[in-house]
């Protein structure tokens, strides 16, 4: 480390130490998709210890990483929630305002797996682009891109059955809702050439972007914001509806639901871990190594987090969706030593 940063940091936890009355609890903001697990482990962390319950604050991954990285100090936050590893240009800018140890928390994963009635129609095997093709308001058909005019799957897929379209999918309050658009929405809008049409019409390509997130709004596709027993009843009472469940809801309601492979992959623990089941991605929180000892709390909420009861695969966070990382135990030693990223 120069020796401007080291002076930098060292002004900055001075000034910090001298500010501490200036809160006691800790602060939290970021990414959207780690935001309900953040709120699950904030509300249980108050309750649970004798600290004050962490602000939590959405705004996303970019702008949570972005005021992390604003400097050292009471007026900053201590933790950044992130749908994705911090960026090295997040890293640089850090390091320029003085935010140099920085502790890289995986929290699990998220991965959603779309299942139906155990005696209901046959679908196991889907593709981003059926989902697509299912769901989306506008889609390619004969080489244009037209209003959706199917309304079973077998519209334009002989392989699955001819059953209506009927899928209970994440709301936009859902903490799922963001992987679903990402990896399976958007992968199809490319794959079918819906995309490309959109642009090749006069839309943007950010404009394109967006318009392929969009689902269609004629009752065949239906939001769900409550948790995964909200899906699971509609599921129970519409013998053709598809839903999207986090794995863990699913494994242990397979009495209840089949699941279906997305693109070949069957989803599991150990495929959404490695990143071969496609719809699944890490989830992470980064720490302010120099917040630690200053902010009442901030080490403690980090190793709350991701103990066994919270992360783990039977801890609610895995009710909510939370895929538990198979290595959760090398996490929670790397947060017990302080560990910093390299």
């Amino acid at each position: 480390m120069s020796f401007a940063k080291l002076s930098i940091s060292a002004l900055a936890v001075a000034a910090m130490s001298t500010a501490a009355s200036a809160r006691d609890n800790v602060q939290v903001a970021g990414s959207s998709t780690v935001l309900p697990y953040a709120s699950i482990v904030a509300e249980a962390f108050g309750e649970n210890t004798d600290f004050p319950t962490p602000v939590v604050e959405s705004g996303g991954s970019s702008a949570g990483l972005k005021r992390f990285c604003q400097g050292v100090g009471t007026e900053h936050t201590d933790v950044a929630n992130a749908s994705r590893k911090i960026r090295e240009k997040e890293i640089k800018a850090c390091a320029e305002n003085g935010v140099t140890d920085i502790i890289e928390v995986r929290i699990g994963y998220d991965g959603i797996v779309f299942a139906s009635q155990t005696d209901g129609p046959a679908y196991t095997a889907f593709t981003q682009s059926d989902i697509f093709n299912a769901l989306a308001p506008k889609v390619m058909v004969d080489g244009k891109l037209v209003d959706n005019p199917h309304t079973q799957w077998s519209d334009f897929n002989a392989d699955l059955p001819a059953a209506d379209i009927l899928a209970f999918i994440p709301g936009t309050k859902h903490g799922t809702r963001e992987v679903f658009e990402e990896k399976v929405i958007a992968v199809g809008c490319e794959e079918t050439g819906a995309m490309a049409a959109m642009i090749a019409g006069g839309m943007s390509e950010d404009d394109a972007e967006d318009a392929c997130l969009e689902v269609r709004t004629d009752g065949r596709s239906v939001d769900i914001d409550g948790d995964y027993t909200e899906t699971l009843a509609s599921i129970d009472a519409n013998a053709n509806g598809i839903g999207v469940f986090g794995l863990a809801f699913y494994e242990n309601n397979t009495d209840k639901l089949k699941v279906a492979t997305m693109a070949g992959v069957t989803p599991s623990t150990e495929s959404i871990a490695t990143g071969e089941y496609p719809v699944s991605r890490p989830l992470y929180f980064y720490v302010k190594k120099a917040h630690i000892g200053v902010v009442p709390g901030l080490k403690e909420y980090a190793q709350f987090f991701v103990a066994d009861e919270l992360a783990g695969s039977d801890g609610p966070l895995a009710q909510y969706g939370l895929v538990s990382d198979p290595e959760l135990a090398a996490t929670q030693a790397a947060v017990e030593a302080e560990e910093t990223m390299q």
